[in-house]
């Protein structure tokens, strides 16, 4: 059913911002303001808001659905033109917003005919709200990430010697699934060795031997809502005292960063605490991404931790921690959790430990 009061908070956003009509295309941002997930591929989606007007949802009769979510649904077929259906509800005399993801294909025709008296980036008007969980969102990712802390203890009992990186991959989602979730977040990302070293690599046929390094950066899905952890291991031995330095290191500039939290500290200075310590270390060059990305209904959603974001945290910010080293040759290590900003400080929503263990 339609999101009523997170209508209204867009709604409120489009006033002040002086964006009298607004068109959504983003599937998850339709789903965040309706309730239901429609995923069109090469279609047109779009929910039309503006004030005192009923919401329009445009959607190819592909999807037609009975149930009543609120809105005044217009089916259309492949052959009728977009460009004509939407004329029907949109003033020409005012301004449109339209959202980052509306393709080329759609958009310019839309220009073209003159639809609107013109076309503004309207994303952060839906994206900002999104940042912002209310209580019963809270609560969903408060869940998903206990059910990523209980996935992470039963995924290092899949390591063993020989074993590929592939191999441990295709068993993730059945533990997910046996938890409870409804699969991933994103594509995993289990790395051995020095493959560790590399911050997005992909599973492949690497053998695990003793000494290795074991990454899991992981998530899952819970009813709507995403998780996403990383835990670094170590495979049958201790680690040698350089790899036990970059360890502590990392884990040093996650916590850190987590006890800086607060409303209203800007993004980018959470980056600087974790980035200074390990710049500090000697490994500066060896942190190469941003500290944190936000989370939702999606894996990344707008907003980040980085240098370059300098907003406020504010309630109902979810996002991620996670620093790390990554130096081929030697250790690649990262530590992720995510973590809301409450009302009054922070609240950590993993809870699998921080220190150095040996698995296997």
């Amino acid at each position: 059913m339609l999101q009523t009061e997170k209508l209204q908070r867009v709604l409120s956003r489009m006033e002040a911002e002086g964006i009298p009509q607004l068109l959504v295309t983003d599937p998850a941002a339709v789903f965040w303001l309706t309730g239901k997930w429609i995923h069109p591929g090469e279609r047109f989606l779009g929910l039309l808001l503006a004030k005192d007007k009923e919401p329009v949802l445009y959607i190819n009769a592909l999807f037609m659905f009975p149930a009543d979510i609120g809105v005044r649904k217009v089916y259309y077929s492949d052959t009728d033109s977009i460009t004509e259906l939407l004329r029907r509800d949109i003033d020409p005399s005012l301004p449109l917003g339209v959202d980052k993801i509306l393709p080329a294909r759609f958009l310019l025709p839309l220009m073209e005919a003159g639809i609107a008296a013109g076309f503004v980036n309207g994303s952060v008007l839906v994206d900002t709200e999104r940042s912002l969980k209310d209580e019963t969102e809270r609560e969903k990712m408060r869940a998903a990430s206990i059910i990523n802390d209980k996935a992470m203890e039963q995924f290092k009992g899949l390591v063993y010697e020989g074993v590929t990186e592939k191999e441990v991959a295709a068993r993730l989602e059945g533990i997910y699934r046996a938890l409870g979730a409804s699969g991933h977040s994103f594509d995993p990302i289990v790395a051995f060795g020095d493959n560790a070293a590399d911050p997005h690599h992909m599973p492949d046929d690497t053998k695990l031997r003793e000494g290795d390094i074991v990454l899991f950066d992981v998530g899952c899905v819970l009813d709507d809502y995403c998780s996403d952890m990383t835990r670094t291991f170590f495979f049958k031995k201790e680690p040698d005292e350089e790899t036990k330095r970059i360890y502590n290191l990392v884990r040093r500039a996650n916590e850190t960063a987590e006890s800086v939290l607060r409303p209203g500290i800007p993004l980018c200075e959470i980056d600087k605490t974790a980035r200074d310590i390990i710049t500090e270390g000697g490994y500066g060059p060896n942190f190469t991404h941003r500290l944190g990305h936000f989370i939702g209904v999606e894996v990344h959603e707008y907003g980040d931790v980085s240098a370059a974001f300098d907003c406020p945290a504010m309630p109902g910010n979810v996002f991620s921690i996670e620093p790390g080293i990554y130096a081929p040759g030697t250790a690649g290590v990262r530590i992720e959790d995510l973590v809301l900003i409450t009302e009054t400080g922070y609240e950590v929503l993993n809870h699998y430990p921080h220190d150095i263990e040996v698995i296997g």
